[in-house]
C-alpha cells in the first residue's frame, strides 16, 4: 500500500494529487528537483506546489552514475521514500523508463505510479542518439496505457532531446515540431524540450503545441519569468540543486581539511530543522 505523510495513501488521495498536478500546468510554474526524502521536504517547505525527482541526483545518492545505471528496484524504492513523506504531487524522472520494450514500459510505469508518483518523464534519447520517432511514440503510448489502467490521472511528460543532442537550428526546430505532434498523438500530457533556451524558438513551438511545454532553467540562461512569457508552462531545474549541495559540501570539507578549523561548517540549515522535518512525517 502506498504511503503519504506517514499514513497509508488511498488511491483517491493519489487521484487528487494527480488532478492537482495537471491543474498546475494551466499557468507557468517552477518544478524543483529533489533527490531524497529530506530534499523533497525542504522544497515543499519553500511552498513549491509540486516536486520532481532528478535522475542524476537520485542515481548519485544511490552510488551510481546517471544514465539508467542505478538498479531499477532501487530507483523505485527512492521514489517510495519520497512519496512516503511528501504531501504535494511528485513527478518522477525515470529517464527512458529503464525499458527496451513496450511491455517493459507498461510494467515500469505501473511501478512508478504504485510508488506514489503522479507524473513521470519518458525521454527519446537512446545512448548518444535520438530514438526512431515511431519507436519513441510506441513507448509514449505504452506509458499512457499503463497510466490509464492505473486509474490515476498521471501526467505523461514526453521528453525530447533534439536540442540537447543537435543544438538550436531551423532543422532542429522542425524536428522538435514533428516530435511534439507525434508524442501528443501517442498520448503525451506534455512535452519536455530539454536543452532549449532560445526564447524565440520556444515561443514559436509553445504557441503551436496543444499541450504544456516543459523546459529547464539553468544558471546564465533565461529567467523563469522570461521562459514563462515565451510560453513554457513548466520550468524544472534538473540536477542543479543536487550539484549545488554536493559542491557546497565539497568546498566545506576541503576547507576543514586545509585549515583544521570548523567555521566552514556553519549553515543556515540546522540539525533541529532537519529533525523537525523528519519528525513531522511520523
Amino acid at each position: 500500500m502506498l504511503l503519504l505523510g506517514g499514513t497509508a495513501m488511498r488511491r483517491g488521495d493519489q487521484v487528487l494529487l494527480g488532478q492537482a498536478f495537471h491543474n498546475l500546468h494551466q499557468t507557468p510554474f517552477l518544478l524543483p528537483n529533489a533527490w531524497d526524502a529530506i530534499s523533497s521536504l525542504i522544497l515543499a517547505g519553500e511552498e513549491f506546489p509540486a516536486v520532481a525527482t532528478t535522475s542524476g541526483g537520485v542515481s548519485w545518492a544511490l552510488g551510481y552514475a546517471d544514465g539508467e545505471q542505478a538498479p531499477w528496484p532501487e530507483v523505485i524504492k527512492a521514489i517510495e521514500r519520497i512519496t512516503r513523506v511528501l504531501r504535494v504531487p511528485l513527478s518522477a524522472d525515470v529517464e527512458a523508463g529503464y525499458a527496451e520494450t513496450a511491455n517493459e514500459m507498461r510494467d515500469h510505469v505501473r511501478q512508478v505510479i504504485e510508488a506514489g508518483a503522479v507524473g513521470f518523464n519518458i525521454e527519446d534519447r537512446h545512448g548518444h542518439a535520438l530514438r526512431d520517432i515511431d519507436d519513441a511514440c510506441a513507448r509514449v503510448a505504452a506509458a499512457r496505457e499503463a497510466a490509464e489502467s492505473s486509474g490515476v490521472p498521471a501526467f505523461v511528460n514526453a521528453r525530447t532531446d533534439v536540442f540537447n543532442l543537435l543544438g538550436p537550428s531551423e532543422a532542429t526546430e522542425a524536428e522538435a515540431r514533428r516530435r511534439i505532434s507525434a508524442y501528443v498523438e501517442a498520448g503525451a500530457s506534455g512535452v519536455f524540450l530539454f536543452g532549449l533556451s532560445d526564447l524565440a524558438m520556444l515561443q514559436r513551438l509553445a504557441a503551436e503545441a496543444p499541450v504544456p511545454i516543459n523546459v529547464v532553467g539553468r544558471p546564465g540562461g533565461p529567467s523563469f519569468a522570461e521562459l514563462g512569457a515565451a510560453g513554457a508552462r513548466r520550468v524544472s531545474i534538473a540536477a542543479g540543486l543536487a550539484l549545488h549541495a554536493y559542491g557546497a559540501a565539497r568546498t566545506a570539507a576541503a576547507r576543514v581539511r586545509e585549515t583544521g578549523d570548523f567555521d566552514s561548517l556553519r549553515s543556515d540549515f540546522s540539525r533541529a530543522q532537519a529533525q523537525a522535518l523528519a519528525t513531522r512525517q511520523k
